[in-house]
């Protein structure tokens, strides 16, 4: 609900609420909202509540700095180490890519693009580049759902999370640390149009 949005960044949420909400007890709501905290999606702010965090495209930027750097490490390392089912499954995945690229489906695509990530986390086998990057992803993927109608191509983005799920398929470290990125060099151009939108003056305002 946060990372598409349905709790919109700046709420102020309540445990009973969520917990009415999703139909689950507060105990595995209190639990969930912890995690939320650790990952920044939501801030517990004492006698205030609980809030929906806001989003910030200059903090985008520099979770960018460190994205690039460990996720080229775990393509490379899930090209090197991935076993013969998981290759099927990055071939399934980006499969899966180019169909939402195709009928420009972003739901289809977040979804392929979780998958993706937990696939790749999964194959690479490294558990400190996985808490590296547990925290950041549902950050980067909130992100992306807020900005992109305006400031993204997501078939293009799709094309290019197909073509390292495809290296990483084949086996092919160097392709797949390239295809990466490419993908992240897509990302921080989108990102920096969407600082840049966020800092423009608004327009004027029409007078009669």
């Amino acid at each position: 609900m946060i990372v598409r949005l349905e709790l919109a960044p700046g709420v102020v949420v309540t445990e009973s609420l969520l917990s009415e909400r999703v139909g689950i007890g507060r105990t595995p709501i209190r639990e969930a909202l912890q995690r939320l905290a650790r990952e920044k999606l939501i801030r517990v702010l004492p006698r205030k509540g609980i809030v929906v965090a806001e989003i910030d495209p200059e903090a985008q930027l520099r979770l960018l700095e460190l994205r690039r750097e460990v996720e080229r490490l775990v393509a490379r390392s899930a090209a090197e180490r991935s076993n013969d089912t998981q290759r099927t499954r990055f071939r399934e995945l980006a499969l899966g890519f180019e169909n939402a690229a195709a009928s420009n489906d972003d739901i289809a695509f977040m979804r392929a693009d979780k998958a993706f990530n937990d696939l790749c986390l999964e194959a690479a086998r490294n558990e400190f580049a996985a808490a590296a990057l547990a925290n950041l992803q549902s950050l980067a993927r909130r992100f992306w759902y807020h900005h992109y109608r305006q400031t993204a191509d997501m078939p293009e983005a799709a094309r290019l999370h197909a073509g390292v799920a495809r290296a990483i398929a084949d086996g092919d470290p160097a392709a797949a640390g390239g295809a990466l990125d490419a993908l992240l060099d897509n990302i921080e151009s989108f990102t920096r149009t969407a600082a840049a939108d966020a800092h423009a003056d608004p327009p004027p305002v029409p007078t009669a």
